[in-house]
């Protein structure tokens, strides 16, 4: 079963950017239920995002692990329960359907308690109150299309993957989503690199409201 979801550069507004697996649906309406924002929750949410392959699933992990929050992989919670609408015959892909996923995640989210990591491939249609840090990791495109190639991505998917990186897609969805002092950019090429990620984002949450 494939997933898929496409963003639009600055560039070429008019052409679809297929990025790992899902498929975006309409903008959902705004979520304004008085519930947890950041001057309310006991600790931060985080946000972690970037292309595939620049190391987003492997980060979030071992950061949830580290500090005892809870991890949502997007990807994951969208297959396992189903949160996708029709099928798109262009990229044979089933799409994403937002809503849904919005209503099955957004209890978590809206804790008062917070300490939730969320990874996914795009962030302009979550709530901005949900997240207290927003994490866009970054790649060199050599990098980058070597390690999806190992992963067997057909030419056409490394393609519009790299130009989405070369375009910074996602650091600008975050910088339209989301006040500029909770985005981070931080490169992710290498194991030192991750670990290095790893620190900073812990001392970040460490600061947080101090």
């Amino acid at each position: 079963m494939h997933f898929m979801v496409v963003l639009k550069t600055r560039q070429a507004l008019s052409k679809p950017i297929l990025l790992e697996s899902f498929s975006k649906c309409a903008t959902p309406s705004p979520r304004n239920f008085g519930m947890a924002t950041p001057e309310t929750r006991r600790r931060p949410n985080v946000l972690i995002t970037g292309s595939p392959g620049t190391g987003k699933t492997t980060l979030a992990s071992q950061l949830a692990e580290r500090l005892g929050f809870d991890l949502i992989s997007v990807g994951d919670e969208v297959k396992n329960h189903h949160l996708y609408s029709e099928y798109d015959e262009e990229y044979q892909s089933h799409v994403l359907d937002e809503e849904k996923l919005l209503d099955h995640i957004e209890g978590r989210l809206d804790s008062e308690s917070g300490g939730t990591v969320v990874e996914y491939h795009g962030c302009d249609f979550f709530p901005e109150r949900w997240f207290d840090f927003v994490i866009v990791l970054r790649c060199d495109n050599t990098l980058l299309y070597d390690r999806l190639a190992a992963r067997g991505y057909p030419d056409r998917k490394i393609r519009e993957n790299i130009e989405c990186e070369i375009f910074g897609s996602l650091l600008q969805e975050a910088q339209e989503s989301y006040p500029e002092e909770r985005i981070h950019a931080l490169k992710s090429e290498s194991i030192e690199e991750m670990n290095k990620n790893l620190d900073h984002i812990s001392e970040l949450i460490a600061a947080w409201k101090n």
